[in-house]
Protein backbone atom coordinates (compact mmCIF):
# COMPACT_ATOMS: atom_id res chain seq x y z
CA UNK A 1 0.00 0.00 0.00
CA UNK A 2 1.14 3.60 -0.48
CA UNK A 3 2.36 6.35 1.25
CA UNK A 4 -0.11 9.28 2.12
CA UNK A 5 1.69 12.75 2.64
CA UNK A 6 -0.17 15.65 4.12
CA UNK A 7 1.31 18.53 3.32
CA UNK A 8 0.52 22.31 5.15
CA UNK A 9 2.15 25.00 5.49
CA UNK A 10 3.97 26.68 8.63
CA UNK A 11 5.72 29.54 9.65
CA UNK A 12 6.55 32.04 7.24
CA UNK A 13 7.30 30.19 4.31
CA UNK A 14 7.90 26.48 5.97
CA UNK A 15 5.72 23.16 4.88
CA UNK A 16 4.96 20.79 7.28
CA UNK A 17 4.99 16.76 6.48
CA UNK A 18 2.85 14.15 7.81
CA UNK A 19 3.96 10.53 5.72
CA UNK A 20 1.71 7.83 6.85
CA UNK A 21 2.21 4.60 5.87
CA UNK A 22 -1.43 3.29 4.78
CA UNK A 23 -0.29 -0.38 5.34
CA UNK A 24 -0.01 -0.43 8.95
CA UNK A 25 -1.24 3.12 9.56
CA UNK A 26 2.01 4.41 11.31
CA UNK A 27 2.81 8.01 10.61
CA UNK A 28 6.19 9.93 10.84
CA UNK A 29 6.50 14.18 10.65
CA UNK A 30 9.23 15.28 8.22
CA UNK A 31 11.14 17.95 10.74
CA UNK A 32 9.28 19.78 13.00
CA UNK A 33 9.27 23.93 11.45
CA UNK A 34 6.37 24.34 13.84
CA UNK A 35 5.39 21.79 16.91
CA UNK A 36 1.50 23.73 17.30
CA UNK A 37 0.50 23.65 13.66
CA UNK A 38 1.98 19.64 13.32
CA UNK A 39 0.23 18.49 16.64
CA UNK A 40 -2.89 20.14 15.18
CA UNK A 41 -2.70 18.57 11.91
CA UNK A 42 -2.18 14.74 13.67
CA UNK A 43 -5.31 15.72 15.45
CA UNK A 44 -7.43 16.98 12.95
CA UNK A 45 -6.62 13.91 11.30
CA UNK A 46 -6.65 11.54 13.66
CA UNK A 47 -3.52 10.32 13.11
CA UNK A 48 -1.22 8.85 15.85
CA UNK A 49 2.83 9.70 15.18
CA UNK A 50 5.19 6.98 15.56
CA UNK A 51 8.84 9.21 14.27
CA UNK A 52 9.61 12.19 13.71
CA UNK A 53 12.29 12.41 11.07
CA UNK A 54 14.74 15.21 11.18
CA UNK A 55 17.06 16.63 7.42
CA UNK A 56 19.29 18.75 9.46
CA UNK A 57 19.65 21.10 12.41
CA UNK A 58 18.27 24.08 11.84
CA UNK A 59 15.44 25.26 14.20
CA UNK A 60 12.94 25.79 11.39
CA UNK A 61 13.31 22.12 11.05
CA UNK A 62 13.89 20.31 14.59
CA UNK A 63 13.41 23.31 16.78
CA UNK A 64 10.00 21.06 17.67
CA UNK A 65 11.65 17.93 18.44
CA UNK A 66 11.01 18.16 22.17
CA UNK A 67 7.38 19.32 22.10
CA UNK A 68 6.01 16.82 19.64
CA UNK A 69 8.06 13.93 21.15
CA UNK A 70 6.25 15.14 24.98
CA UNK A 71 3.27 15.15 23.29
CA UNK A 72 3.04 11.77 21.60
CA UNK A 73 6.07 9.73 22.34
CA UNK A 74 7.27 9.38 19.07
CA UNK A 75 10.55 8.01 18.35
CA UNK A 76 13.30 11.16 16.87
CA UNK A 77 15.77 10.02 13.74
CA UNK A 78 18.35 12.60 12.91
CA UNK A 79 21.91 13.27 11.62
CA UNK A 80 24.17 13.46 14.46
CA UNK A 81 23.93 17.34 14.04
CA UNK A 82 20.76 17.27 15.23
CA UNK A 83 21.70 17.20 19.22
CA UNK A 84 23.28 20.83 18.65
CA UNK A 85 19.50 21.44 19.35
CA UNK A 86 17.61 18.31 20.31
CA UNK A 87 18.27 15.11 21.90
CA UNK A 88 18.11 12.04 19.13
CA UNK A 89 16.97 8.43 19.57
CA UNK A 90 18.52 7.11 16.61
CA UNK A 91 21.24 8.58 14.37
CA UNK A 92 21.04 8.11 11.12
CA UNK A 93 23.76 8.81 7.62
CA UNK A 94 24.43 7.31 4.45
CA UNK A 95 22.83 4.18 3.64
CA UNK A 96 21.33 3.80 6.56
CA UNK A 97 17.90 2.27 6.19
CA UNK A 98 14.49 3.70 8.12
CA UNK A 99 11.04 1.81 8.44
CA UNK A 100 7.76 2.73 8.56
CA UNK A 101 5.40 -0.26 8.70
CA UNK A 102 5.82 -1.47 5.28
CA UNK A 103 7.70 1.73 4.01
CA UNK A 104 11.32 1.84 3.58
CA UNK A 105 13.40 5.14 3.68
CA UNK A 106 16.95 5.14 1.92
CA UNK A 107 18.78 7.76 4.27
CA UNK A 108 20.94 9.78 1.27
CA UNK A 109 23.98 11.95 2.23
CA UNK A 110 23.08 15.69 1.10
CA UNK A 111 25.37 17.34 2.83
CA UNK A 112 25.73 21.75 1.48
CA UNK A 113 23.11 23.50 3.28
CA UNK A 114 24.81 22.17 6.92
CA UNK A 115 27.38 20.21 6.73
CA UNK A 116 24.83 16.61 8.16
CA UNK A 117 22.23 16.99 5.91
CA UNK A 118 20.06 14.10 4.43
CA UNK A 119 17.14 13.27 2.45
CA UNK A 120 14.98 10.14 3.05
CA UNK A 121 13.73 8.40 -0.11
CA UNK A 122 11.26 6.14 -0.50
CA UNK A 123 12.17 4.55 -3.24
CA UNK A 124 9.14 1.90 -3.83
CA UNK A 125 6.27 4.68 -3.95
CA UNK A 126 9.35 7.55 -5.63
CA UNK A 127 8.81 9.90 -2.76
CA UNK A 128 11.84 12.44 -1.25
CA UNK A 129 11.69 14.56 1.80
CA UNK A 130 14.51 17.11 0.66
CA UNK A 131 14.63 19.26 3.97
CA UNK A 132 16.89 22.76 2.72
CA UNK A 133 19.09 20.85 -0.17
CA UNK A 134 17.05 20.62 -3.06
CA UNK A 135 14.31 23.70 -3.62
CA UNK A 136 11.34 23.86 -6.86
CA UNK A 137 13.60 25.69 -9.06
CA UNK A 138 16.57 26.35 -6.35
CA UNK A 139 18.43 24.77 -3.57
CA UNK A 140 19.94 25.69 -0.16
CA UNK A 141 22.74 28.43 0.83
CA UNK A 142 25.73 26.96 1.79
CA UNK A 143 25.90 28.03 5.35
CA UNK A 144 27.84 25.53 6.22
CA UNK A 145 29.66 23.14 3.30
CA UNK A 146 31.46 23.96 0.12
CA UNK A 147 30.27 24.51 -3.94
CA UNK A 148 31.61 21.40 -4.32
CA UNK A 149 29.87 18.83 -1.50
CA UNK A 150 26.60 20.86 -2.83
CA UNK A 151 27.56 20.08 -6.38
CA UNK A 152 27.67 16.08 -5.26
CA UNK A 153 24.33 16.53 -3.09
CA UNK A 154 22.59 17.59 -5.62
CA UNK A 155 23.83 15.25 -8.08
CA UNK A 156 22.96 12.27 -5.77
CA UNK A 157 19.22 13.86 -6.14
CA UNK A 158 19.65 14.19 -9.39
CA UNK A 159 20.47 10.60 -9.85
CA UNK A 160 17.36 9.55 -8.50
CA UNK A 161 14.14 8.62 -10.70
CA UNK A 162 12.80 11.54 -12.76
CA UNK A 163 9.07 10.55 -11.52
CA UNK A 164 10.28 11.04 -8.28
CA UNK A 165 8.57 13.27 -6.79
CA UNK A 166 10.19 15.76 -4.50
CA UNK A 167 9.34 17.33 -1.36
CA UNK A 168 11.47 20.30 -0.33
CA UNK A 169 10.82 22.40 2.99
CA UNK A 170 9.98 26.03 1.80
CA UNK A 171 7.75 28.05 -0.87
CA UNK A 172 10.85 30.06 -2.37
CA UNK A 173 9.18 29.00 -6.11
CA UNK A 174 8.30 32.79 -7.01
CA UNK A 175 11.72 34.22 -6.15
CA UNK A 176 13.81 31.06 -7.61
CA UNK A 177 12.40 31.95 -10.74
CA UNK A 178 12.85 35.30 -11.09
CA UNK A 179 16.66 34.40 -10.33
CA UNK A 180 16.52 31.84 -12.90
CA UNK A 181 14.92 33.86 -15.41
CA UNK A 182 17.87 36.64 -14.95
CA UNK A 183 20.35 33.93 -15.84
CA UNK A 184 18.43 31.48 -18.28
CA UNK A 185 15.96 32.99 -21.56
CA UNK A 186 15.49 28.83 -22.33
CA UNK A 187 11.44 28.83 -23.30
CA UNK A 188 10.94 25.78 -21.16
CA UNK A 189 11.89 27.96 -17.92
CA UNK A 190 9.72 30.89 -19.09
CA UNK A 191 6.59 28.54 -19.78
CA UNK A 192 7.22 27.04 -16.10
CA UNK A 193 7.71 30.03 -14.35
CA UNK A 194 4.56 31.42 -16.05
CA UNK A 195 2.93 28.49 -14.20
CA UNK A 196 4.58 29.55 -10.50
CA UNK A 197 3.77 32.87 -11.09
CA UNK A 198 -0.06 31.50 -11.75
CA UNK A 199 -0.22 29.44 -9.25
CA UNK A 200 1.39 31.63 -6.74
CA UNK A 201 -1.59 34.33 -7.60
CA UNK A 202 -4.16 31.74 -6.85
CA UNK A 203 -2.53 30.70 -3.51
CA UNK A 204 -1.40 27.51 -4.77
CA UNK A 205 1.19 25.74 -3.64
CA UNK A 206 4.41 24.94 -5.76
CA UNK A 207 5.63 21.73 -3.82
CA UNK A 208 5.73 19.04 -4.82
CA UNK A 209 8.11 19.29 -7.76
CA UNK A 210 9.97 16.03 -9.43
CA UNK A 211 13.06 15.13 -10.28
CA UNK A 212 12.71 15.30 -13.99
CA UNK A 213 11.45 19.08 -13.74
CA UNK A 214 14.03 20.47 -11.79
CA UNK A 215 16.92 19.06 -14.50
CA UNK A 216 15.25 20.42 -17.38
CA UNK A 217 14.86 24.36 -15.24
CA UNK A 218 16.86 24.40 -12.12
CA UNK A 219 19.73 26.32 -12.91
CA UNK A 220 21.64 24.92 -10.06
CA UNK A 221 20.88 21.39 -11.29
CA UNK A 222 21.87 22.75 -14.95
CA UNK A 223 25.33 24.39 -13.78
CA UNK A 224 27.18 21.32 -15.23
CA UNK A 225 29.87 20.92 -12.20
CA UNK A 226 31.12 22.67 -8.82
CA UNK A 227 32.69 25.29 -10.06
CA UNK A 228 30.10 26.68 -12.36
CA UNK A 229 27.28 25.64 -9.59
CA UNK A 230 29.76 27.65 -7.20
CA UNK A 231 29.20 31.13 -9.10
CA UNK A 232 25.45 30.54 -9.82
CA UNK A 233 25.20 30.16 -5.94
CA UNK A 234 26.96 33.14 -5.33
CA UNK A 235 24.94 35.44 -7.77
CA UNK A 236 21.58 33.63 -6.44
CA UNK A 237 23.00 35.03 -2.50
CA UNK A 238 23.62 38.84 -4.08
CA UNK A 239 20.22 38.27 -6.46
CA UNK A 240 17.49 41.42 -5.21
CA UNK A 241 14.60 40.72 -8.10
Amino acid sequence: MPLTVRQFPCLSDNYGFLARDEASGKTACIDTPDAAAILRELDVLGWSLDLILNTHWHPDHAGGNGEIKAKTGATIVAPPEVERISPIDRKVGHGDVVELGDTRFEVIDTGGHTLGHITYFDAADQIAFVGDTMFALGCGRLFEGTAEQMWASLSRLAALPGETAVYCAHEYTASNARFALSIDDDPVLKARAAEVFAARERGEPTVPTTIAREIATNPFLKAGGAKRFGEVRAAKDAFRG
